[in-house]
């Protein structure tokens, strides 16, 4: 398994096309200028070992040395074995609203985003705990099975969107019956769930699913995204809004949060409402709920010994730096049998010199 320790250094490659573009504007000069000294004929005499292929060689080569050297600060590294390790921690399911409400935009910059935010920075505030993802509208589906890998938790959130499930309603109870199955019975960890929704048009009888849940040692918080003013639930084409969506009788629908709805549930399992609209008084919350509930010990497999080969490329690009200083601007024999900018020939047969 390869790590980038430091990845901010992979902004210095965006100098690569910067120098290339200045490399065309000089060699544009520079043919400009010798035109304008003298026709192609004279020149060839003037100067008969000059070599065009050779500044595009060079400047190939201090671009791949400039590439080895970037990667070389980001240091590479690989993990050379896998064990197993304990780690105390929290089984957390995040349950995620992907409804066509939660489009609407009484909430920066509409309430799906806003609880992927929330999400995202919560999973930077845990230490060894274990998460697991779900998304639900009309039904509720698996997206992440409990894991440690907190990297995959946030490239699997970022892909949710309100058009991944076509059945549309809010099947609360759905998704708190699937996160029962998420929690592993071998391992008796302590089990959380988050639910985050606006708790509008929900399904079914969610307080006794939830009193199910509570009895298999669930505990539930729910996070309202939304305001309770509400707002439209705008119909978008490639991000850009087309129109509001209506009723029967053709007026805008106004969605609202609906905190009642899930207030019920986490009281259902001695969990707690917390609004979301505030980032950091959300994480907060969640980091002191989540400390005052016992860590349980469980095994994770995790790679170890990861060892430093930077050194690898710092030595290729120093490599190809000491040999850029060797090729000369002047043509080669070798280079210019090669003709690989093919060149046009003397007359007798003879290539021009490269």
């Amino acid at each position: 398994m390869f790590v980038l320790e430091e990845k901010i250094w992979f902004w210095l490659l965006l100098v690569i096309p910067v120098i290339i573009l200045l490399f065309l504007i000089f060699i544009f000069w520079q043919n400009r200028t010798r035109k304008k000294f003298a026709d192609s004929t004279l020149l060839k005499l003037l100067a008969p070992n000059r070599s065009r292929s050779k500044p595009v060689i060079k400047l190939v080569l201090i671009l791949l040395a400039l590439a080895s050297l970037v990667i070389a600060l980001v240091n590479p590294k690989m993990g050379t074995k896998m064990e197993t390790v304990k780690r105390e921690g929290v089984d957390i399911v995040f349950a995620i609203d992907v409804s066509k409400s939660m489009d609407a935009e009484d909430i920066a910059p509409n309430r799906l985003e806003k609880s992927k935010q929330l999400v995202s920075q919560i999973l930077s505030s845990l230490g060894s705990d274990r998460v697991g993802i779900i998304a639900y509208a009309g039904g509720a589906y698996p997206q992440l099975p409990i894991t440690t890998d907190f990297s995959a938790a946030k490239m699997f959130l970022q892909a949710l969107n309100t058009d991944m499930i076509s059945s549309q309603g809010t099947a609360i109870s759905d998704a708190i019956e699937l996160a029962t199955t998420y929690y592993d019975d071998d391992q008796q960890t302590n089990r959380v769930l988050f639910i985050i929704s606006d708790g509008e048009d929900h399904e079914g009888n969610v307080e006794d699913i939830a009193e199910q849940a509570a009895e298999k040692g669930i505990r539930i918080f729910t996070i309202g995204v939304g305001t309770e003013k509400g707002g439209p639930i705008p119909i978008k084409r490639n991000g850009v809004v087309q129109n509001y969506k209506k009723d029967r009788q053709g007026e805008t629908v106004i969605t609202k949060l609906n905190p009642a709805t899930l207030q019920e549930i986490a009281n259902a399992t001695d969990g707690s409402y917390i609004e979301g609209n505030v980032t950091s008084e959300v994480v907060d919350n969640v980091t002191e709920k989540l400390q005052n509930i016992e860590k349980t010990e469980f095994e994770a497999k995790q790679f170890a010994d990861f060892k430093s080969h930077f050194q690898w490329f710092l030595g290729l690009g120093l490599a190809l730096l000491f040999l850029d200083i060797f090729i000369l601007e002047r043509s080669t024999a070798w280079l210019k049998r090669l003709n690989l900018f093919n060149e046009s020939k003397k007359k007798g047969g003879k290539a021009d010199e490269d």
